[in-house]
């Protein structure tokens, strides 16, 4: 009680201690992401140009997106498409500001009038785009207060249509722009000289190739800070952005050889027949097996994870692994189970006859309204098209010509074949028409009903016959059982606890797993072989997960992996370590050149050739644009150092690719000039100008100041 009343008089104390902590909770938690705060970059996508890209306005166009694309990219994948979309309005928008760029009115009436000139709504009398139709319709949408009014095919509002004219607008601005900047790009005589030139105008020269392999690499020492300057000064080949290196190992939720076998052991217990306590009857009933099945297609259908296939099979069509066991097996022969793929399979021969594996028939074709293809000139009901059919069939069996009739159908395609379609047994045609022509006689004649319609057929010809049986499988996925799944969970839970204190490569070689490194940008999204694992990515590049940290994530339709952060790296240039791959071969070979070059002596080709140990090689008519060197490969600055050369003189020592080179001109082959360049000009122009879009905007989104929020918002 003492206690109690001390409580009650520091009461107050309490509330204030409790509500202080719950102060520096929430409070902490802010400052940890500022922008709580400040409503920052969590509704802020990205900021181009200053301008904001809205989080809830650029969700909302991802989700419209996604129900255009019908499912079939990923949300990573349709939020890139809407960024890139979004990104390069604003970059554009942003040039257009400047220039003043804009459509005035009479301008946007001159371009609904192109976009909607043949809409019946926007007609006169005369079939003439009216502009007062189109005002009073564009009047009409607003009245309506957001409700739909039909356009052609389709239903509009006010705002889809203004965003409609915004398009054609945003549209014809881009056309503009584009064509003042074609505008102002023209080749100059001398460019279109020297394109010609550089195909026409050829040399020939002797050289001396001194390799960069006639000096050893441990002859050439390369320092850190050697890599680290080499990488300054080639920033654009190693400047990276943010990334996370992981390694992971996988526990798939593979059935086990016990779950195989026990679908085999069901497999082969559904031949026989059991019996099953009935709760209704009160009695013991027996229940046919397959041995002794009357209705082998509901007994398959009952007893399948695949329905039961009323059809006689090729060869080809049956399963790859079964087909030629099955093909000599007799009428009643089973052969399972077997595997095949994701199932396991016990198959009955119910049937064998000789097939044909090509037919030509002719036929009439009567469509009835609703049927596949059937356009606005059909009137008949299926019911009229029926009666239509029989009667034609009636006809024919009383001895009217099959020719005679064509024009009753409406298969025009064929009747220009006098209704004859020939076809084999893997054509895409109706499956009753495919079934009659097949399964029936040369001469039968018949009315037979498909998705088109009804169709007369009479079978004219069977080629090709071969082996064909009918087939009664029974399949059973092959799938985890409860067991196995619990036994993947199982083992790891266990591998994860054991990573806790162990060694994450030294605990999967113990386990018999394989670790496999990935690495991850901050928008990636997929796991070679496991698809879009997005979750692994926000959790490597989290503020909280330290290197070294570890974590199981669930991967739909597989299992399990345990990922670990093996190195975070931060966007800027590339570390030594990962930069020496690349340029430490190429440090090297400037401090080879330059020790070749320290002990070259000689004045002619000949002199440096023996004193170097090589031979003088020849290459003739070199030109310009083919940097390709006979005898040493692609040697680029090399043969532009030989155009530069007047011919009979040498050149001094020319850093190449390979190695070392020295060159002397001995022949200048000067292209015949052209009375005029007009076409070379036209050409350049032509590509020049095809290429200005991308090249543009590349330009002016490299030049764009970006912010961009995708990893922190709602990637």
């Amino acid at each position: 009680m003492a206690v109690l009343n001390k409580i009650r008089q520091r009461s107050l104390i309490l509330i204030l201690v409790i509500a202080l902590a719950l102060f520096s909770f929430v409070i902490g938690d802010l400052f940890k992401n500022s922008d709580a705060l400040t409503g920052g970059s969590q509704d802020v996508i990205a900021t181009v140009n200053g301008k904001d890209i809205n989080r809830m306005e650029f969700q909302q166009k991802v989700k419209n997106y996604q129900d255009r694309v019908g499912g079939r990219m990923t949300s990573t994948q349709s939020m890139n498409a809407i960024y890139n979309e979004e990104l390069r309005k604003i970059v554009l928008e942003t040039e257009f500001d400047k220039l003043g760029l804009s459509v005035e009115k009479d301008e946007m009436r001159d371009l609904l009038k192109n976009s909607f000139s043949s809409y019946p709504e926007f007609q006169d009398a005369n079939g003439n785009f009216d502009v007062n139709r189109l005002n009073a319709y564009i009047a009409n949408l607003k009245d309506l207060n957001g409700e739909t009014a039909p356009l052609g095919n389709f239903l509009v509002n006010y705002d889809s249509w203004t965003n409609n004219e915004q398009t054609i607008a945003t549209n014809a601005i881009q056309q503009t722009y584009y064509n003042l900047i074609k505008a102002g790009i023209v080749t100059t005589i001398a460019e279109a000289e020297a394109e010609y030139l550089g195909d026409a105008k050829t040399v020939d020269i002797r050289y001396v190739q001194i390799p960069y392999t006639s000096i050893s690499d441990d002859q050439v020492e390369v320092s850190k800070s050697e890599i680290q300057a080499y990488i300054k000064k080639h920033k654009d080949t190693y400047e990276v952005d943010a990334s996370r290196e992981v390694v992971y190992v996988e526990f798939k939720e593979a059935p086990s050889a016990a779950d195989e076998d026990k679908i085999k052991a069901e497999l082969v217990a559904l031949k026989s027949d059991r019996t099953e306590y009935n709760e209704s009857s009160k009695n013991t009933e027996t229940i046919p097996g397959f041995d002794s099945a009357t209705d082998i297609e509901e007994f398959v259908n009952s007893n399948s994870d695949i329905k039961f296939n009323d059809a006689f099979l090729r060869a080809d069509q049956l399963p790859a692994v079964a087909k030629d066991t099955l093909l000599n097996l007799n009428v009643g022969d089973y052969y399972g189970p077997y595997k095949d793929g994701e199932f396991y399979k016990l198959t009955k021969v119910l049937e064998a006859k000789q097939l044909p594996d090509s037919v030509k028939v002719r036929h009439i074709l009567v469509p009835h309204v609703g049927g596949q293809r059937a356009d606005a000139s059909v009137t008949k009901t299926p019911e009229q098209a029926k009666a239509t059919a029989d009667s034609i069939f009636a006809k024919i069996k009383a001895g009217t010509k099959f020719m005679d009739l064509l024009e009753l159908s409406s298969d025009k395609v064929s009747n220009e074949q006098d209704g004859e379609i020939e076809f084999d047994y893997r054509a895409g045609m109706a499956p009753e028409f495919k079934a009659y022509a097949f399964d029936n006689k040369v001469g039968d004649i018949d009315v037979v009903q498909t998705s088109f319609g009804y169709h007369i057929i009479e079978i004219l010809e069977q080629k090709s016959f071969n082996k064909a049986i009918k087939v009664a499988t029974l399949a059973r996925k092959v799938e985890p059982s409860d067991e196995t799944l619990q036994d993947v969970f199982n083992k790891m839970s266990k591998f994860e606890i054991a990573a806790k204190d162990g060694d994450f490569n030294a605990l999967a070689e113990e386990n018999g797993l394989t670790v496999k490194p990935i690495t991850f940008n901050e928008l990636d999204e997929n796991i070679p072989g496991l698809g879009s694992q997005r979750e692994v990515v926000r959790w490597a590049f989290s503020e909280d997960t330290k290197t070294g940290a570890f974590k199981n994530f669930p991967v739909s339709n597989f299992g399990f992996i345990v990922a670990k952060l093996v190195e975070k790296k931060d966007k800027g240039l590339m570390s030594v370590e990962d930069a020496s791959i690349t340029a430490l071969p190429e440090i090297k070979k400037e401090k080879k050149a330059k020790l070749i070059r320290e002990k070259l002596t000689g004045t002619t080709l000949a002199d440096i050739a023996s004193n170097q140990g090589q031979t003088v090689r020849t290459a003739a008519a070199l030109t310009i644009k083919n940097t390709t060197l006979s005898g040493a490969g692609v040697e680029p600055k090399v043969v532009g150092a030989a155009f530069g050369l007047a011919e009979g003189t040498t050149s001094k020592p020319i850093d190449g690719d390979k190695g070392v080179y020295v060159v002397e001109v001995t022949k200048i082959t000067e292209a015949a000039k052209l009375d005029n360049y007009n076409a070379m000009m036209n050409r350049l122009n032509s590509e020049r100008r095809n290429g200005v879009q991308s090249k543009v905007y590349t330009a002016l989104e490299n030049a764009a100041e970006i912010e961009d929020n995708r990893a922190k918002t709602v990637y």
